[in-house]
């Protein structure tokens, strides 16, 4: 029989410390990494161009910055939910976006994915921490969604069989939409069965995105049915190049076969099966299918270069083996999003499972023949009328089950938006009970017509930003803390000018000045102004440290002013900024490295070399970042530390 229970799984693990208390006003920091340059966007197919252009993020609002975590792990009991049958065992954190954590066949004692021997957050995900290994569902735009390290609400639900099913949903809030995701395994099944729906309650069209990410240890053979792929590196590009073997004669579905972080997003041609699969030296892995509607599959690697190594141990623990990524989307490519119109939905669903297939003819040169082998183990093991009945069954008979038993709780943001918006949403209930204390100002906004401030001595609580909230702040008594929460809400909207003229009426009466100040800084640095952001970044500061002094808002406030400062060269008051730090903040890696920074532009290279000699980390260094080296490079002609050495593109 198949049962879903909760366990505890113990980990050594990064507290994720607060969450960044500043308001996202800017664009993800990971979105360079995922660029594609003017010329290179000219040459697309139509479809494929009209995606990447489709409704990019202008910021993260209104969620937050997750950048509170370090390094220093600790054993860690985690809540998890295990869906097990008599083949196959699925461990789900459903605190941390619902990753499926393991994935464990029974009858063979294989791990079918890579399981992360720890819990590392790192800056990858679109708002920051982000961990490595399992199945994610990322959801919202290109990158690792929001959720990714946020709790869901999870709860059995009948699957279409009769037996349990788990389903875990929330509401997600860059694109401000709900979603679940329903996993189950039939008895006597070597699958796992993972229904996904994606509603649009709005009256408009929305942009939607979704990519199911599945580690896998990269000394596999990624294979999909596709004898294109398009390619893209840390470099702007996207072009399209055969596979298996690249125009450099390198057979590219080894991961271990390249030097450098990459994705290949295979071109499945229309009418053929989705699936992509890991296979080691056996003939033996994982594969994931699907009904059509999950077009896209990709391979993404770290490569065998020193920052692809060192990004490796970075997200894990030394000597652990190394992960590729095998993923299945929406579009073709990650770059892109889809339009889901209003009061209308998405949904198909996937499976997971072993595959055994012939070595000689998986693993061989002839990639016909390789595709041919494989499809024909997957058929033989799945084949493609069960997964389309079994969706079918799905959809008819438990999509819509109401949840019988409540495993877990995610965020009372959906409880919110149900209450104002009024939406009907079989299988997926939002109720009023999971509101809590960020939700209570605008519940209070949404029945009087006021918002209230917030208590004497406290910041700001999280924003609201689409259109219905913003007109509930256009018409709500003026204050300051309403003027900072509605220029909030223009700025998302894109009224930049609107935005700047509400936080300066706020800040004429306000008692506490840095929220609006800071605010206003951002503008500024956005519109081209940085000598008076650096300015504005300086008061915010000060402000804050005559009020309240430290705390998470001093830590942020100080590293956006030391660094805003340092930009328009005033040193000096950069050092001014950075010495009022509290202590244990400057001993921090980030702001190791800005002590760095502040000691080379007052003449003192030897000395920010040395910074470097007695090492630091920065715990949430960005994808693609390469400050370190740059700074490096400023301070010595010697070889970059392989502890520094974080660069996912080709270089010296």
């Amino acid at each position: 029989m198949t049962t879903v229970r909760r366990a505890v799984l113990t980990l050594p693990a990064a507290p994720l410390g607060p969450d960044n208390p500043l308001p996202a006003l800017r664009a993800p920091a990971r979105a360079g990494a995922h660029a594609v340059d003017a010329r290179t966007l000219a040459g697309l197919p139509r479809d494929i161009a009209r995606g990447i252009g489709r409704a990019p993020l202008r910021s993260l609002l209104p969620v937050p910055l997750r950048d509170g975590y370090g390094r220093d792990r600790v054993p860690t009991d985690l809540d998890t939910i295990v869906i097990e049958n008599d083949r196959l065992r699925a461990t789900v954190l459903p605190g941390l976006g619902g990753r499926i954590h393991s994935l464990h066949h029974k009858p063979t004692g294989r791990e079918l994915v890579h399981r992360n021997p720890v819990l590392q957050p790192a800056a990858f995900a679109l708002n920051g921490a982000w961990f490595a290994g399992g199945v994610e569902w990322n959801i919202g735009a290109t990158g690792h969604t929001a959720l990714s390290c946020s709790p869901l609400h999870a709860a059995t639900v009948r699957a279409p069989d009769g037996g349990p099913m788990l389903r875990l949903w929330e509401w997600e809030r860059l694109r401000d939409l709900p979603f679940q995701v329903d996993l189950w395994l039939p008895e006597d099944s070597d699958f796992l069965y993972v229904g996904v729906r994606i509603r649009n309650p709005h009256e408009r069209p929305a942009p939607v995105y979704w990519w199911s990410n599945t580690a896998v240890p990269e000394d596999r053979r990624i294979l999909a049915p596709a004898d294109a792929a398009w390619h893209h590196g840390y470099e702007r590009g996207l072009d399209r190049v055969p596979v298996p073997v690249d125009g450099t004669g390198t057979d590219r579905t080894y991961p271990l076969n390249s030097g450098h972080a990459a994705d290949w997003f295979y071109d499945l041609p229309d009418g053929r099966r989705r699936w992509i699969a890991a296979l080691d030296a056996d003939g033996t892995g994982l594969v994931q299918t699907s009904t059509d509607a999950l077009r896209g599959r990709k391979l993404f690697v770290w490569g065998t270069g020193r920052g692809g190594r060192r990004w490796q141990e970075w997200l894990t623990e030394p000597g652990a083996p190394g992960y590729a990524e095998m993923q299945a989307g929406l579009a073709r490519t990650q770059l892109e999003h889809l339009e889901l119109p209003g009061e209308a939905e998405f949904s198909w669903l996937e499976a997971y499972g072993p595959l055994a297939a012939d070595p000689a003819a998986a693993l061989g040169d002839d990639w016909t023949a390789a595709r041919t082998d494989v499809e024909r183990a997957l058929d033989a093991a799945l084949p493609r009328t069960a997964v389309d009945a079994a969706y079918t069954a799905w959809r008819e008979r438990a999509a819509d089950a109401a949840p019988e038993t409540v495993l877990a709780a995610g965020s009372g943001w959906g409880a919110l938006e149900v209450l104002r918006g009024g939406y009907e949403l079989p299988g997926t209930p939002f109720p009023e009970s999971t509101l809590g204390p960020e939700q209570e100002p605008w519940r209070a906004l949404l029945r009087t017509g006021v918002l209230p401030p917030p208590a004497k001595g406290a910041g700001p609580g999280a924003p609201l930003v689409s259109a219905p909230w913003r007109d509930m702040l256009e018409t709500a008594p003026a204050d300051p803390s309403t003027e900072y929460y509605l220029g909030i809400a223009q700025w998302h909207a894109g009224d930049r000018a609107q935005a700047v003229r509400s936080w300066e009426r706020g800040l004429r009466g306000a008692d506490a000045s840095w929220p609006l100040l800071y605010c206003l800084a951002v503008a500024d640095r956005e519109e081209g102004h940085p000598e008076r952001a650096a300015e504005r970044f300086a008061e915010a500061f000060a402000d804050h440290a005559a009020s309240a002094g430290g705390g998470a808002v001093a830590a942020a406030l100080g590293r956006e002013a030391v660094t805003a400062l340092l930009a328009t060269g005033r040193t000096d008051r950069a050092r001014q900024v950075w010495a009022r730090l509290p202590e244990e903040v400057r001993g921090r890696g980030a702001f190791r490295l800005l002590e760095a920074r502040i000691l080379l532009a007052e003449g003192r290279p030897d000395a920010a070399r040395a910074v470097f000699d007695e090492g630091f980390e920065v715990a949430d260094l960005g994808e693609g970042a390469e400050t370190l080296g740059e700074l490096w490079a400023r301070l010595t002609d010697a070889p970059l530390p392989d502890a520094y050495e974080f660069r996912m593109r080709p270089g010296p």
